[in-house]
């Protein structure tokens, strides 16, 4: 009997040591399970905001406040920026320092409790970005009193100089009423130890353990929790020393106020510096423990129920903790898709560069998105809610807008879109195009109007520049069509007036001598020559107007003949120069303006001319100077080449020859080989120009042949 009572004995209390130790693991394992989910809650609520302060940083506004303080149009804007951005955020307050510490604009500017004139240069979040860096810090706020956690981002020069620092304060009391709702504590303590965030009010700002002296100094300079603040212990003690027992992840903790010992799981959040710990209430543990030993004091006599009873217990332990982590992991996962589906809506509506407003059936504006806001310079809570007329709607257009706002209402808008000129809250105009639709929501039902507005501005005012420039182009087309023709007409009728003067001089001599017969045929030619300058003066004005040429079928060898016949072989024989003619059996007829080309021939041999004339006359007969005019043809192409004995083309002047008024002569005029060459491509051809073997230069007209016009078929 006595061996059962001990076996009896050593069940209970074996029982009991086992519902102990296996209840301590549950709550160690429900600790750190619930440790895991609040300090995934408190990393998104300290990181929410992190990008605003940058963001705000990045707004030249904020520079040109840096810039200008003491502008109170630039204060105002100011104020009203960060106002909106922080309606908009959903922060606290966001406000900007001077690298001195002294708030210039807040968004809580207009407030009793303003932070505006208020310098917080003792903060390490301001020394932080005033040395280049993000700023992140919990503390007491020295105008407010109210906790919260702030983080500030630098605002730089185009030279990387730090001229001032951004901030935003976050309250966390959402954590702390979530925290309040659980049965057993939840507080928050930084890298000091000192508890600044929890569910018990009498341990906030207590410390956990001994604070060295210069970190005293340093959170009393910092006023971190308020300026009164002196190191106090927390009003409980652990219990086993300070480290946890052998196999277990947490200490045990016991407030003497109230009688009742803890377990406390301590979750390091080093990447915020803070220590977060979750208690549980180890009456659970001594009620475990009486419940197995009364079960196992009732089970002592029948082990087989004592089996059967710990099989299901644990199947129910290991279904509960299952179900546990199974609900864990889909509001896990609901969470998050909840978080990627907001943000990325966010993100849409941000993106975009067109304007979104959507009206109810009455005109009543129930919806706009920030590019409309920025469209017209006014807040989506000043357009919600407003009715016809818009407080954008311009001025000098009100009778069209409100056309077009009837016309909506009453169905009869068009997909097309249509233009409308706007007025910005600046007072500037801004020009925009309206796409209208029906709104439907989810039962299929029409509830307004939704409307996309794109802004137009920049292509209008692109536009109207580039009718400006047009009517300046033509303008100016005009005044160098004039010029060329001037231009062309004192060239092309130097050497018809040369002739002509020529002709008058050899008449006056010949009306002195007696010689009728020559004078008469003087006298013809002056007179011949008198109309080739008219018929010269005519063709040129066609030209220079660009209609067409009168084109004739003509032989490339008279239109050298002509030239010869006129002037050049007269001016070769007065420069010593011997005039060559290699021309091809057969007449080589192209389609070409005949008074035109010949005149080209004839400026072209007259600068060979001059080209030699500053040559000095070599003395072997190979060398002698000489004027070759060669007319060939091939391949569907005439050519007639003016080769000289000159200087020829040097690099420099070679890739400029044909630019107008380049010239190397001092009293040219630079227009003749432009002239000439604009001539040739008129008339279907090209003019080119190169050196000639053994010294000077080939000039080389290149036209095509004439074919004559298929006949037609009988």
């Amino acid at each position: 009997m006595s061996a059962v009572l001990g076996v009896a004995v050593l069940l209970v209390l074996g029982a009991g040591e086992w519902a102990t130790r296996n209840e301590l693991d549950n709550q160690w394992d429900n600790l750190r399970r619930s440790a895991e989910v609040q300090a995934l809650a408190l990393r998104g609520v300290a990181t929410r905001y992190s990008y605003l302060p940058y963001t705000a940083a990045q707004q030249p506004l904020v520079t040109q406040l840096l810039g200008n303080p003491a502008s109170p149009q630039v204060r105002e804007a100011a104020n009203a920026y960060l106002k909106t951005v922080n309606t908009h955020a959903g922060s606290d307050t966001l406000y900007v320092m001077d690298a001195q510490g002294m708030t210039l604009a807040s968004s809580n500017w207009d407030t009793p409790s303003s932070f505006v004139d208020q310098n917080y240069r003792n903060r390490p979040y301001f020394r932080d970005a005033l040395h280049g860096s993000a700023g992140r810090f919990y503390g007491v706020g020295k105008t407010t009193g109210e906790p919260g956690l702030f983080a500030s981002a630098p605002v730089r020069q185009a030279d990387g100089t730090v001229i001032g620092v951004v901030a935003v304060k976050v309250r966390m009391q959402p954590i702390v009423d979530t925290w309040a709702q659980l049965r057993d504590p939840v507080f928050l303590a930084d890298e000091r130890g000192i508890v600044f965030l929890g569910s018990v009010a009498s341990w906030l700002y207590k410390t956990t353990r001994d604070v060295p002296a210069d970190a005293v100094q340093q959170v009393q300079h910092d006023e971190q929790y308020g300026a009164q603040w002196t190191p106090q212990p927390v009003p409980w003690k652990l219990l086993q020393g300070s480290e946890p027992r052998e196999g277990q992840p947490g200490k045990e903790l016991r407030v003497p106020d109230t009688g009742k010992d803890y377990l406390a799981y301590e979750e390091p959040l080093p990447d915020l510096g803070w220590t977060l710990t979750i208690t549980a209430d180890s009456k659970v543990v001594a009620l475990a423990r009486q419940q197995a030993w009364a079960l196992a004091t009732l089970a002592s006599g029948l082990l087989v129920l004592g089996a059967l009873y710990w099989q299901l217990r644990e199947r129910r332990l290991a279904e509960n903790r299952q179900a546990r982590i199974e609900l864990e992991q889909r509001v896990q996962e609901r969470t998050h898709a909840l978080q990627q589906a907001q943000a990325f809506r966010q993100s849409m509506e941000d993106s975009l560069l067109v304007g979104m407003r959507a009206r109810d059936l009455e005109g009543r504006i129930v919806y706009v998105n920030a590019a409309m806001c920025d469209m017209v310079g006014y807040s989506a809570s000043e357009l919600i809610g407003s009715v016809p007329p818009y407080p954008y709607w311009h001025p000098d257009d009100l009778a069209r807008h409100w056309n077009d706002i009837d016309t909506v209402l009453a169905g009869k808008f068009t997909p097309q879109g249509k233009e409308n000129r706007l007025r910005h809250r600046n007072g500037t105009d801004v020009y925009t195009m309206f796409y209208t639709a029906r709104l439907i929501d989810g039962n299929g039902q029409h509830i307004g109007w939704m409307s996309s507005v794109v802004d137009i501005t920049a292509q209008k005012r692109a536009e109207e520049q580039q009718q400006q420039r047009e009517a300046q182009l033509q303008r100016v087309q005009r005044v160098i069509t004039v010029g060329e023709m001037a231009s062309t007409l004192a060239h092309e009728l130097n050497q018809p007036l040369a002739a002509l003067v020529n002709y008058a001089a050899a008449a006056k001599s010949l009306a002195t001598q007696g010689k009728a017969e020559l004078l008469n045929d003087t006298l013809a030619a002056l007179s011949a020559q008198a109309l080739r300058a008219a018929d010269i003066v005519g063709r040129i004005r066609r030209w220079v107007r660009q209609h067409p040429e009168s084109r004739e079928p003509c032989d490339l060898n008279a239109a050298v003949d002509q030239p010869l016949a006129l002037l050049l072989r007269a001016e070769a024989r007065r420069h010593g120069v011997a005039v060559q003619l290699e021309l091809a059996s057969k007449p080589v007829c192209v389609s070409a303006d005949r008074v035109l080309l010949e005149q080209v021939v004839l400026n072209l041999g007259l600068n060979a001319l001059q080209a030699m004339q500053a040559m000095p006359l070599p003395t072997a007969p190979r060398h002698a100077h000489e004027l070759l005019l060669r007319t060939t043809s091939s391949a569907g192409r005439a050519s007639l080449e003016v080769l000289d004995r000159g200087p020829g083309l040097a690099p420099e002047i070679a890739d400029r020859l044909f630019e107008p008024f380049f010239t190397t002569r001092s009293d040219g005029l630079g227009l003749g080989l432009n002239i000439c060459r604009s001539i040739v491509e008129s008339m279907g051809g090209e003019l080119l120009a190169r050196n000639r073997e053994g010294g000077g230069a080939i000039f080389e007209i290149r036209l095509p042949l004439h074919t004559e016009p298929p006949a037609a078929s009988s």
